[in-house]
């Protein structure tokens, strides 16, 4: 059996390349500056419908870097950080047990509309519970989505209370089940991200206002552009292996580049006077609560270890700042000026910035 016959059974859906996706940087920035820095609190793309939301972040999957997990485990535990461990394996680790271990890419887990709050978080079998006396947990998709990425298309159709859960987890990373007076809790952090055409209704502003970063996403207009993005659609739904291998070498650069990024994170500053000024456009713009200036903190850093460089730049706050605030800005029905467009406006002033 050759090579590109078993690549093509092992993957029976091949994903579109990240690298291939024409335009809508913005999106992928977003993608991708999430990986690097998962405490962003993740990103919610919102675009008219056929502007290939879905398909970006699928794309995204070939990008992910590996992890170290706990071999056994169903809550993919991280051997070395106790906060990242579900309780068996801080117990056995503690009773001074060998855990074995391995690696794996990080994963992505799409939550369907129609999915269950027990398909969500888990379930507790009480009777197994109360014959057996062991705490019978079945767990959910948060379980699987730990130290990865959790997906929600049409994010605005999903029950209000669902998108609670889902952001409560995310924010806390962790999820409790509670049954009959059984409670189970197990590590659960991981990136949401979350897509949607407005056309069909916006997020509460509460609940958007939780997601880290807000992408603003339309059809392209050039009609150059347009027939690149039809013609490789094409190429690819008629030889998806050999379009994909065609951009396996971008492919390993970008990914190469995201876990440099990763590394580097750790040691990017940002100055002083820069973090006043992000504090004072939030202010400006009358932004509730601190969200928004912690968020804009991360993405800056992040962009810059994305970008390679120790110390982060004017140009890489004004890069991320439209995504960090657009969303939390209060609506003013009769104001005509883009959202983003207003937060790029008070940072050029504040920042005295000539782009």
């Amino acid at each position: 059996m050759n090579t590109q016959v078993s690549n093509l059974l092992q993957e029976a859906r091949p994903v579109f390349p990240f690298t291939a996706i024409v335009g809508q940087e913005e999106m992928k920035l977003a993608l991708i500056l999430n990986v690097i820095d998962p405490k962003i609190g993740g990103v919610m793309i919102m675009g008219d419908r056929g502007t290939g939301k879905s398909t970006t972040v699928r794309a995204l999957v070939d990008l992910l870097p590996e992890i170290e997990i706990v071999a056994d485990d169903p809550f993919n535990s991280d051997p070395n950080d106790p906060e990242l461990m579900s309780q068996e394996v801080r117990t056995r680790i503690s009773n001074n047990e060998q855990v074995p271990t391995a690696t794996k890419k990080i994963t992505m887990v799409d939550l369907p509309l129609g999915a269950t709050e027990d398909r969500v978080c888990g379930t507790i079998d009480i009777e197994k519970a109360l014959t057996d006396g062991v705490k019978a947990f079945e767990p959910g998709l948060l379980a699987k989505a730990n130290r990865g990425i959790l997906y929600v298309d049409e994010v605005n159709l999903l029950d209000d209370h669902l998108v609670d859960v889902l952001l409560d987890s995310a924010a806390s990373g962790w999820n409790t089940v509670e049954r009959e007076g059984i409670s189970i809790s197990h590590p659960a952090r991981f990136i949401l991200v979350g897509s949607g055409n407005p056309e069909e209704g916006e997020l509460r502003p509460q609940l958007l206002d939780r997601f880290g970063m807000h992408a603003q996403i339309g059809t392209v207009k050039e009609p150059d552009l347009r027939v690149q993005i039809v013609e490789q659609r094409a190429i690819f739904d008629s030889a998806p292996i050999e379009f994909r291998d065609s951009y396996q070498d971008s492919q390993t650069q970008l990914s190469n580049k995201i876990v440099e990024a990763r590394t580097l994170l750790p040691q990017i500053e940002l100055d002083y006077d820069y973090r006043v000024k992000i504090s004072e456009i939030c202010s400006e713009l009358d932004v509730d609560g601190l969200r928004g200036d912690l968020v804009t903190n991360r993405a800056a850093k992040a962009l810059a270890a994305f970008e390679g460089h120790t110390t982060v730049t004017p140009d890489d706050i004004y890069r991320v700042i439209p995504l960090c605030l657009r969303h939390r800005l209060r609506k003013d029905p009769l104001e005509s000026i883009d959202s983003g467009d207003k937060v790029r406006d008070i940072f050029k002033r504040v920042f005295g910035y000539e782009d």
